[in-house]
This record gives C-alpha cells, sequence and structure tokens, in this order.
C-alpha cells in the first residue's frame, strides 16, 4: 500500500533550494529580477574593485560607453588618441587617466591600413610608434561566411574570438552601424546592444562604441536624443559623450557627457571640454584648449535662416502630407517640436 506521507523527490529539490535561497542571504531569482536586502547588495559590491577612469569622467573600467557625432568631427581620431593612451599608461593632457597600462582592441571598420598609416606619420615617413598592447583590428576581406550564418551572427562569433585570443578587457568599436543592418531600427539596435553587454558582462570588459548622429540642428544643445538609434541604445549603455562642432572657430570641438552611471556630471552644457584637432608632428589628435560653456559654441540663427527652415518645412509637408514630423526635421536638420510648432501656426 502506498505511504501518502510520503516526501517526493520534486518536494527534496524545492525545500533544499529555498534552504540555499536563505543561506545565500535570502537571494531569490523571481522571473527577470534577482531579489536580495539592501545590506546584501551593499556587501557584495564592496568587494568589487572602484572602477577607474579610462577617459576623465566620460569613461570608467566595466562601462558600456557611446562616443557619438556628426561625420568629420573627429571621433576615430579621438577614440584611437584614448587607446593610445590606455595602451601605453600615459593620460591625454587635459584629462585623467586611473586605470594601468593594458591591452587595448581597436575595431576599425572606417579606415583602411594606408589612410590609418597617413594619420599617424609625417606623409608616410617618420612613423608614429604605438605600444605592442594597441591590438588593431580589421575586417578580413577573403573570409568566408559559413554555410547558414548571418554576417552579424559571423560578426559577433568573431568578435568573442578575438577577445578570448587576445585576453584584451578595453574594446573600441568605431563603428556600430558596421555591426548592424540599420541601427536607426530600434529591432536592430536591440540585439546588437543586448550582445555587446552580454560579452561586457561576461568578460568584465570596458567597451567604447563610435556612433552617428543623423542630421541635426547645430543651434540646440547636444543630448542624447542626437544619438542614431538613440532609444535602444542609450537604454544599454553606462554612460555617453559626445563632440560637437565650435561655430565660434570651426578648428575647435567640444566634448560633453550625456549619461553617467560611476561618476557626477561634471562635463555638462556649462562646462565642456574645447579642444582643437592638430598634428604637429607624426600624430594627428585633440588637443586641450580651455573649458567653456556650450553656448558660446553653438550656431547663431538669424531672422531670415528661420524663415527658411520654415518655408522648407512647409514645401516638404504639401509636397507629401504623410511624412512625419520627424521625418521632415531629420532632412531639414531641425527638431520635430519645431516642425510642429511652424505646421500647427498654417493649420497643416
Amino acid at each position: 500500500m502506498e505511504n501518502k506521507s510520503s516526501i517526493t523527490l520534486d518536494a527534496i529539490k524545492e525545500d533544499a533550494l529555498k534552504q540555499s535561497q536563505i543561506i545565500e542571504g535570502e537571494e531569490a531569482i523571481k522571473g527577470l529580477f534577482v531579489v536580495k536586502s539592501a545590506n546584501k547588495w551593499i556587501e557584495e559590491a564592496k568587494n568589487r574593485p572602484i572602477p577607474k577612469m579610462l577617459f576623465s569622467e566620460f569613461w570608467h573600467e566595466s562601462e558600456l560607453c557611446i562616443l557619438f557625432a556628426d561625420t568629420n568631427l573627429g571621433k576615430s581620431i579621438l577614440a584611437v588618441q584614448i587607446a593610445n593612451s590606455i595602451s601605453k599608461g600615459i593620460p591625454i593632457r587635459g584629462f585623467k587617466l586611473e586605470a594601468k597600462q593594458q591591452k587595448v582592441l581597436y575595431f576599425d571598420f572606417e579606415l583602411s591600413d594606408k589612410q590609418f598609416e597617413v594619420r599617424y606619420s609625417e606623409n608616410y615617413t617618420n612613423h608614429y610608434r604605438f605600444n605592442e598592447c594597441f591590438q588593431r583590428v580589421e575586417i578580413n576581406t577573403d573570409a568566408e561566411l559559413p554555410p547558414n550564418v548571418t554576417f552579424e551572427n559571423f560578426l559577433n562569433e568573431s568578435l568573442e574570438k578575438a577577445i578570448v585570443d587576445t585576453d584584451a578587457r578595453i574594446l573600441i568599436i568605431d563603428n556600430i552601424t558596421f555591426l548592424g543592418n540599420d541601427n536607426e531600427k530600434a529591432k536592430d539596435a536591440l540585439p546588437l546592444m543586448k550582445h555587446l553587454k552580454a560579452l561586457k558582462k561576461k568578460y568584465d570588459l570596458s567597451i567604447l562604441v563610435l556612433a552617428h548622429t543623423p542630421k541635426r540642428d547645430s543651434s540646440k544643445q547636444i543630448t542624447v536624443n542626437d544619438i542614431q538609434g538613440s532609444k535602444m541604445l542609450s537604454n544599454f549603455t553606462d554612460s555617453s559623450f559626445a563632440i560637437g562642432l565650435s561655430h565660434k572657430d570651426k578648428s575647435l570641438r567640444y566634448i560633453k557627457q550625456i549619461k553617467q552611471r560611476n561618476s557626477e556630471q561634471v562635463y555638462d552644457t556649462e562646462n565642456v571640454i574645447v579642444c582643437e584637432i592638430d598634428k604637429q608632428t607624426n600624430f594627428l589628435e585633440f588637443h586641450f584648449v580651455d573649458f567653456g560653456s556650450e553656448i558660446e559654441h553653438l550656431k547663431q540663427i538669424d531672422k531670415s535662416e528661420r524663415a527658411e527652415v520654415e518655408q522648407n518645412i512647409l514645401q516638404l509637408k504639401k509636397e507629401n502630407s504623410g511624412l512625419s514630423n520627424r521625418k521632415i526635421a531629420e532632412q531639414l536638420g531641425t527638431n520635430a517640436m519645431n516642425v510642429g510648432r511652424v505646421l500647427k501656426r498654417h493649420n497643416l
């Protein structure tokens, strides 16, 4: 006769799981969430090192960070300069480096080797000498795509293999538009950022990703909304910063913090870092100039220019009534709110 009071194997497993959760400080996994006491979280955090600065307050160790700017403003120039700084363990003048000298993997999907060479030489002679810790990576154009594998998956697998084989913990990806079909679309940005975040956690990486901005109104302050595919990209980042063009002096650039997790926002719109891009010998780089206000460097629009923008908005809307305010704004380098105000004023 069956003993109704007997304990099943499943019941034993369930009880053991509950007991282990109590032993671990009442930690429990509840679907998407991990639940622990506040004290437990702090105790565990105390055992992890304080993230060190890799590039002042803009980028810390163990962060997934985005550097974004319009084309031809020097994203790659600054990124190589940061990689060079970390690989040599020497801070860039005017900026801070707390982390030790270490290996950097620089995935260059922008320049050919000859384009890279000319930037770091004097007309292809007297070449700049990088530290061997600076490892530059290009796509192997002769590589064959494995059967039944998409390019994106092959790229992700190769990315992870490079991390494992080199044992590098600093990654710079130039730039994110190469890693997906269309990063302006959330559906494509989401898996890409998930993959980078998973790699960061798995190997304790520090990742700097370069991204473009769509055409924007240069009379407006730079915000998180200026990142291409901003909503999804920003959600998965720990920090982000941007390069802006100075309209006071076209030879100048300013660097501004947009998002931060491990520090206060030091370099906001009232305190941007102003730099000049220069090549004094055989190394193209950002030179620290001063601190300043972002407003000083924004484009000043007069009445005639405003009238021209308004006229262009009306013209686009008349030509295609189904065009959204955002699409009109992107084409004209303004913002959707401004488009909305103009159309409302003209009852369109």
